[in-house]
């Protein structure tokens, strides 16, 4: 399985390169989907028989279909109960984080945790955590190993320190939030690909980690935190967080997407 998100993608910069209905979003909608391409080739290469791509970008609808890798199958489209992580419990044998990208409180390109500009922060069992540290946990919790993850320098050094066995590409070098040194396609195909055969000789499902989660985050306004709290079992801890237990890392990611939906319905126009 691909869980496939964009800002990591090759050559991806700023906003406009990801927002959907752009001139640039449309140029970069190629190149995503040949980062996606580079890694079928890739698992395939390495033995694996069917490759799913979960759409995991925004309004998951990114993806050129017809110009997808013919060994694969693409998931698009909201709205998904695991999001990006959307058939991780169906018989995977391994999963990879292509074009993911650091967290919200950390430095990188066009860093953040599922709202792009309003969480400050989120904390997973009390470790600072990525998109793909907590996709990296539920995974986990269905015996599937994280088998390779791309994205720009940092988001493959914060990859080790939750899926250290797990095979990294970066795409590009940050410089800041908005610019980085990239690489072109031609060489980040190469690469990915390289990776993916690799990657494929850790597949194979293990047990279960099943295990209750705790689950904070920080938004850049209180009224965020305050809308996120009328979410029984969500409690404020702090003027602009909240946080929540989860009896397992499945219910944590749902509740956490509750959480993100109820404080961006509660975003005002200009001041947030």
């Amino acid at each position: 399985m691909i869980s496939a998100d964009m800002e990591g993608a090759t050559g991806v910069t700023w906003t406009g390169d990801v927002t959907p209905g752009t001139e640039q979003w449309q140029r970069f909608r190629r190149l995503f989907t040949a980062d996606v391409n580079a890694c079928v080739s890739g698992l395939v290469a390495g033995g694996a028989q069917q490759v799913v791509v979960n759409e995991a970008h925004s309004s998951q609808r990114n993806l050129l279909l017809e110009d997808l890798h013919e060994s694969a199958r693409m998931l698009t489209g909201r709205h998904k109960p695991l999001s990006m992580m959307q058939g991780i419990d169906s018989d995977v044998d391994g999963v990879v984080f292509l074009g993911y990208h650091t967290g919200a409180g950390s430095r990188g390109v066009l860093a953040h945790t599922y709202m792009e500009n309003s969480i400050t922060g989120v904390w997973l069992d009390g470790v600072l955590a990525s998109e793909g540290r907590l996709n990296a946990a539920l995974a986990a919790e269905y015996g599937v190993p994280v088998l390779l993850v791309t994205g720009d320098d940092l988001t493959c050094e914060d990859a080790a320190s939750y899926a250290a066995p797990a095979w990294t590409v970066a795409v590009k070098e940050c410089v800041s939030r908005y610019a980085a040194v990239c690489l072109p396609p031609a060489v980040t195909s190469s690469q990915i690909t390289e990776a993916a055969t690799a990657a494929m000789a850790s597949a194979g499902r293990s047990d279960a980690v099943v295990a209750p989660h705790h689950v904070e985050v920080e938004f850049d306004a209180s009224h965020l935190a305050e809308a996120a709290a009328v979410v029984p079992t969500v409690d404020l801890i702090g003027v602009r967080r909240v946080g929540f237990d989860a009896v397992s890392m499945t219910e944590a990611m749902k509740a956490f997407k509750v959480v993100t939906h109820i404080a961006g319905a509660a975003i005002e126009d200009v001041y947030g």
